[in-house]
């Protein structure tokens, strides 16, 4: 076997380069110093805060269902779309409920066609009437004189009364007749509505949220076809400790944020739920949201509840560094910058609350230059 010798200087070198195996020291910024300017870390008066996650929701939301038994046509909106009040979403086979409504129709037209004959069938009874009470008061007279015999008085009072019967008759028939007529004329407007019923209406206008309607599926009463969202009325359901019921309360004003927004909204508690979630000890608090085109069900957020004040450490918000996950800033140290790793809480537009890394008094550098180092040396501007 042939054997491998290594030189002096390699083998030193690979010493070297193994030694070296270390995260390097940020340099400092060569030549002159960086001109910022500085602000004090100081305590100060900070919304104290209580913040519920919840989920955006519809403050009306319509299950859509059919009235009647049909078999599904045609549905003419899909999920997402808006709709408005009155327009069609649904069509079911009308067939039968056609039928239904010609057959009403026949019976209203033939009770409508028997009613010239009743008037006719009235008018010669009333004639009949009149001739027998004129005919009985003239054997009323003859009677009195003596010039008829009883039984033709009696026969004269028998017409009379036969006659009085048959008008009599002939106005119950009319009178009935009328009914029939009403009520097939009711027959008609309720065959009518079950035939309107297989065109299923919007109830006022929203969104589409859901759909399990499909041409072909047979339609039952009250088995769900679609659902729809009232547009424009969303609120948060925000699932809160029970612990905080006594400072939240119906009328609050409240803040949420919404992660897809990327904003907050201003916002008002419009109901509070008492029963408690035996599960998660919490009770459901609805906070009313103001009106935005971007709102849609099922959306996170979180209602921001105020508690008061707390005195907090903070630092101006321009003074804050981060990269990913990790905050930082820069502290003056011996007229130098040197990077100190922070925890950051909540936000305004001016200042961030300080949870970890800094203490008061301590000097940052605010706003941070963009070409500022480590180790920099700072030349401190008013």
């Amino acid at each position: 076997m042939r054997a491998i010798y290594y030189s002096p200087l390699i083998f030193a070198a690979l010493l070297a380069s193994c030694g070296n195996e270390r995260t390097p020291r940020a340099a400092a910024a060569p030549g002159g110093s960086v001109p910022v300017r500085i602000a004090p870390v100081s305590t100060q008066d900070w919304p104290a805060v209580y913040e519920a996650a919840g989920t955006v929701r519809a403050r009306t939301t319509a299950t859509i269902a059919s009235r009647v038994t049909g078999y599904v046509e045609r549905v003419d909106v899909q999920v997402g779309d808006r709709v408005r009040r009155g327009q069609t979403l649904i069509t079911l086979d009308a067939r039968d409920f056609e039928i239904g409504v010609r057959s009403a129709e026949a019976g209203r037209a033939e009770a409508q066609s028997a009613i010239p004959e009743a008037d006719s069938g009235v008018a010669a009874a009333k004639a009949g009437l009149d001739l027998a009470r004129t005919t009985f008061r003239r054997m009323e007279e003859l009677n009195a004189k003596k010039s008829i015999s009883s039984q033709e008085f009696d026969e004269a009072s028998a017409r009379l009364k036969s006659a009085q019967a048959n008008y009599e008759m002939a106005r119950a028939r009319r009178v009935q007749l009328d009914s029939k007529l009403a009520q097939a004329a009711q027959e008609v407007e309720s065959a009518t509505i079950a035939r309107d019923w297989t065109r299923i209406t919007a109830p006022f206008d929203g969104i589409v949220a859901a759909k399990t309607a499909d041409p072909g599926n047979l339609a039952a009463p009250g088995a769900p076809l679609m659902a729809i969202e009232q547009e424009g009325g969303y609120r948060l359901e925000a699932a809160v400790d029970e612990s905080r019921l006594p400072s939240v309360r119906a009328g609050q004003a409240v803040e949420v944020e919404l992660d897809a927004l990327r904003r907050r909204l201003n916002a008002k508690i419009s109901e509070v739920v008492p029963a408690v979630d035996a599960a998660s000890r919490t009770y459901v608090v609805k906070v009313d949201l103001p009106t935005d085109p971007q709102l849609r069900s099922g959306m996170f957020g979180r209602a921001v509840f105020p508690l008061g004040a707390q005195r907090s450490l903070t630092a101006p918000a321009s003074a804050l560094v981060e990269r990913g996950q990790l905050q930082s800033v820069f502290v003056v140290e011996d007229g130098a910058a040197r990077t100190r790793l922070i925890t950051a809480g909540r936000r305004t537009k001016d200042a961030v609350e300080i949870l970890s890394g800094l203490s008061a008094g301590e000097r940052v550098v605010a706003p941070v230059p963009p070409d500022l180092q480590d180790g920099a040396r700072l030349e401190v501007r008013p």
